[in-house]
């Protein structure tokens, strides 16, 4: 089913998750484990990162290429809609794939039955493959798989329509590259114009912030759904890394609660009871979703979930 069905068919709220395949060469029992221990709070969906093959310049000056350090995205999507009945929504990313490797992995995830992906530039500087077409932003890879659903396919081959629900990023506090708020959501229309059918926010945790940025994002003319994202932080350790790495305010509330705690499990309970404000929020306000990115760890999800009473 796809993401909008999904939405608009729902009689309660509803939750997501987001992980990650295992590095190369690891486990990926873990991971299983960690989908079906959210099995019973029927997910509405499950998205699987994606990571680009990285190219490094030879001693001649040709180009190597590295290895995916996580690779399985296909194969996980195959797993999760056929063994666990739930939807997957793979990745599809600019950043260090082609528009011709885009197209190809784009036939095998509709003939996997997949209806859903994530289109999103990829983390990192631009990584190029010479002599090779590559989108240089979402919304032409946006516009790639909404012109693959037109049935057109590149060089101007016409071909069997694909039907894919197209989702994309969002970014309450502004994308760290963005020069200002204002210009993110120039970027989020241009995305909903090129196809996009719903976004997905990065993480926050700040719901006022969250509300005004939907409320800025429909003055200017922005329709499709907005997915709030959060993370439940459980680890003073957390608190240094993700404002670092995803550009996110960390109110001084959380702070103070995870930091203060005299236990790893008292930390653990600071951001659930945290989280479960926000979840609680974002449902009052009219979200019809609130997605989790939880990776390869899911147990503070499930404690969340555990005090909220949410089931299937």
């Amino acid at each position: 089913m796809k993401v909008t069905e999904r939405l608009a068919g729902a009689d309660r709220p509803l939750v997501s998750v987001e992980i990650i395949p295992p590095r190369r060469g690891g486990d990926v029992s873990r991971l299983e484990r960690a989908v079906e221990s959210i099995l019973p709070f029927g997910p509405a969906f499950i998205d699987i990162t994606s990571h680009a093959a990285e190219h490094e310049a030879a001693a001649d000056g040709s180009q190597r290429r590295v290895k995916r350090r996580a690779p399985g995205t296909f194969g996980l999507c195959a797993a999760i809609r056929y063994r666990y009945g739930v939807d997957p929504v793979p990745h599809v990313l600019c950043n260090g794939f082609t528009a011709e490797e885009t197209e190809d992995a784009l036939i095998e995830l509709d003939y996997l039955g997949v209806e859903n992906v994530l289109c999103l530039r990829g983390d990192g500087p631009r990584r190029e493959v010479p002599g090779r077409t590559a989108h240089p932003n979402a919304t032409d890879l946006v516009a790639q798989v909404a012109a693959m659903n037109a049935g057109r396919y590149l060089d101007g081959l016409v071909g069997e329509p694909t039907d894919f629900c197209i989702g994309v990023s969002a970014y309450p506090e502004k994308h760290p590259e963005s020069s200002s708020l204002d210009h993110d959501l120039t970027v989020l229309k241009r995305k909903e114009e090129a196809g996009a059918d719903y976004a997905v926010t990065q993480l926050f945790y700040d719901v006022d912030a969250y509300l005004a940025f939907v409320e800025r994002a429909r003055d200017v003319g922005v329709t499709m759904p907005i997915l709030p994202g959060l993370k439940i932080l459980t680890t003073p350790a957390q608190l240094d890394l993700v404002p670092r790495v995803f550009g996110c305010a960390i109110p001084r509330a959380l702070d103070d609660a995870i930091r203060s705690a005299a236990s790893a499990e008292a930390a653990e309970a600071a951001g659930v009871s945290w989280a479960r404000m926000m979840t609680e929020r974002l449902f009052d306000a009219g979200s019809p979703l609130v997605h989790f990115y939880v990776m390869q760890n899911t147990d503070a999800l499930v404690r969340l979930m555990g005090d909220l009473g949410h089931t299937r």
